[in-house]
């Protein structure tokens, strides 16, 4: 195995080779104690996945500290409210832990009623509250019951479990709030779960359906509002583009309201087309079907040249990969297979064995393919591989830096839309000039100190 050095005993079935054989990559676990997991906590999976819904108010349970970690975590963009921006605290100090917070939990929801008009209350029980074990559910009935909106309680103490737990945790409260008491008859719209309109996806995968004659129910979650995702029972089809949040929410609702869901991508021309064809084919109209084969000619015609104009500076380049799902890395892995470039690393947060093994084919032999991984990996591993780039979030941007490694955020601060054919121009163009940048070659050569 490369790189011992970098591995901790109880990582190294988490870590595997393409050409490795066996029974695959050990995922979906909790992370190993002291490995400084690239991870987030349960409520922050939660929190993600919640917050673009628009028109709602988020109460933090817990610490300031639990608050200020997650403000504005989606940079989700709105058509309208801009509330759901804010985060609210409890702020529970020493005094609460002793002797109970639900008092300053009950005066925080009064708080926010008497100076605004939320739609729905989501409050996030973070781990302090996990510990003292105050009754959130009783707080949120009377609530309920004293101002008639939606109080909901997101148990979600960061020791329960992973991110991923999280995002079990925000689609339970999702269909907490979309469930009638009667369902509604069906309508000829698709539901779009998991984009978070993080730079106007949601409005530009909108837009494509819209022009393919596909109508649209609700968003969940991205530029969602309240009264759109109480309609959202009425549709007849679920488009789950992000796998790793909403495929548990995409299966409730199978079971629950008889909804079938396809998992798509938008990103890349090849998945943005394929994706449009087997919607058009979901739904089943022969003029839909007409329409999305004009508009892929349409647009392939339109962006394929001026991709070609990139490729010539990005063909042989060695790129890596750590993002949250693997259906959104192994997008990408078809996405620089389109640019001409090698995947040599790639890894996620929350991947599943039937993931791993479609990445597994997807890469040449060599490449690493990790779960969970920690930044001692994520370093070791780049430098190994001789990584050109690093496609990831947040937290990978100074590990990527500190080795002289191009990045490309991929997630939650980016402030330009990576989805779609416009998507695909834009990533082409952020890859281009991250990689190709001087400052690269002045760095290796020692001379950064004279700038």
């Amino acid at each position: 195995m490369k790189n011992d050095a970098a591995i901790l005993p109880e990582r190294a079935q988490s870590i595997r080779f393409s050409e490795c054989s066996g029974d695959g990559i050990k995922c979906e676990s909790a992370s190993v104690s002291g490995a400084v997991s690239q991870r987030a906590c349960v409520y922050c999976g939660a929190r993600v996945v919640l917050n673009p819904i628009t028109d709602a108010f988020h109460l933090v349970h817990g610490p300031i500290g639990c608050a200020s970690y997650t403000w504005d975590i989606r940079g989700s963009l709105s058509s309208d409210e801009e509330g759901y921006r804010n985060s609210y605290s409890t702020d529970l100090r020493e005094t609460d832990v002793i002797f109970g917070g639900e008092k300053k939990l009950v005066a925080a929801i009064d708080e926010i009623m008497a100076s605004h008009a939320p739609k729905v209350i989501f409050i996030y029980a973070t781990c302090i509250v996990g510990v003292i074990g105050d009754d959130i559910d009783a707080v949120c009935r009377n609530a309920e019951a004293k101002y008639g909106i939606r109080v909901i309680a997101v148990k979600s103490p960061g020791f329960s479990g992973t991110k991923k737990t999280g995002y079990k945790m925000a689609c339970n409260a999702i269909m907490s709030l979309i469930t009638p008491e009667f369902l509604p008859a069906k309508t000829a719209g698709v539901n779009i779960l998991g984009d978070f309109n993080l730079a106007g996806e949601m409005w530009i995968i909108k837009n494509y359906l819209r022009r393919i004659g596909v109508e649209v129910v609700a968003n969940i979650t991205g530029d969602a509002k309240v009264e759109d995702l109480k309609q959202a029972p009425a549709a007849q089809l679920n488009l789950v583009q992000c796998a790793g949040s909403m495929t548990y929410l995409a299966k409730q609702m199978e079971e629950v309201f008889d909804i079938p869901f396809i998992k798509v991508s938008f990103f890349g021309v090849t998945d943005t087309s394929d994706s449009l064809m087997r919607i058009a084919y979901a739904v089943g109209d022969k003029e839909v079907i007409k329409r999305a084969k004009a508009f892929i000619e349409e647009e392939k015609n339109r962006v394929i040249p001026l991709l070609d104009k990139y490729k010539k500076n990005l063909e042989g380049k060695k790129a890596a990969i750590y993002v949250g799902g693997g259906f959104k890395a192994i997008s990408l892995i078809r996405q620089f297979h389109e640019f001409g470039m090698n995947t040599v690393m790639v890894g996620t947060q929350t991947g599943s064995k039937d993931d791993y093994e479609v990445i597994q084919h997807l890469v040449d032999e060599d490449a690493v393919i990790l779960d969970d991984a920690n930044p001692a990996e994520l370093e070791a591993f780049m430098k190994e591989m001789g990584a050109d780039i690093l496609v990831g979030g947040v937290k990978e941007r100074p590990l990527a830096y500190k080795l002289g490694v191009a990045f490309c955020d991929h997630n939650h601060e980016r402030k330009h839309p990576l989805a779609g054919y416009e998507g695909t121009l834009n990533f082409a163009s952020e890859i281009n000039l991250s990689m190709n940048s001087p400052v690269w070659e002045i760095i290796s050569q020692g001379g950064i100190k004279n700038v």
